[in-house]
């Protein structure tokens, strides 16, 4: 079973002055909502502890690290593995996804050291979707404004829970 979760920075709070609703993509992205995210498989996890997160971000990223991971048409039955990454803004470090069949290995940077994380490529895809949309949720009932804002209607649009 794969978890994904985080922690928001008390080190690097969101500016208060910030208007949720009208806030753009790139401050959402990039500059609000800041802390760690962790992805794990049983007993195995990844996890940054740096603190600067852009936690929306990355969910947003990881949604679409999975749609990139099933762009070939045969899906599980490709024999050629899919690869996509995911950057860290602040960071050189990256996660890497292999997808192979049906499953995923998942790489970190800053592990170099530790063996693939594998996951199942369904699981992957519906836990990083209902992710995405229970930190929205929980964003929402910490920031006034939040679910009112466009570009957010639009992500969880884009990527609604499988």
């Amino acid at each position: 079973m794969i978890d994904l979760g985080y922690a928001l920075s008390r080190r690097f709070p969101d500016p208060p002055q910030t208007d949720y609703r009208t806030a753009d993509v790139r401050a959402l992205r990039h500059d609000l909502f800041c802390g760690d995210v962790y992805l794990a498989e049983g007993e195995r996890e990844l996890s940054t502890r740096w603190g600067w997160v852009p936690v929306l971000d990355f969910a947003w990223a990881l949604c679409a690290v999975v749609e990139e991971l099933d762009r070939d048409p045969r899906g599980s039955r490709a024999a050629r593995p899919q690869y996509a990454e995911f950057d860290f803004t602040e960071s050189t470090d990256r996660l890497r996804f292999v997808r192979r069949f049906g499953h995923v290995d998942v790489t970190a940077d800053w592990a170099e050291d530790e063996p693939p994380l594998t996951v199942h490529f369904a699981e992957l895809r519906r836990e990083a979707r209902d992710f995405l949309h229970d930190l929205v949720a929980d964003l929402t009932d910490m920031h006034d404004g939040l679910d009112a804002n466009p570009a957010v209607w639009e992500l969880l649009a884009r990527y609604p829970r499988v």
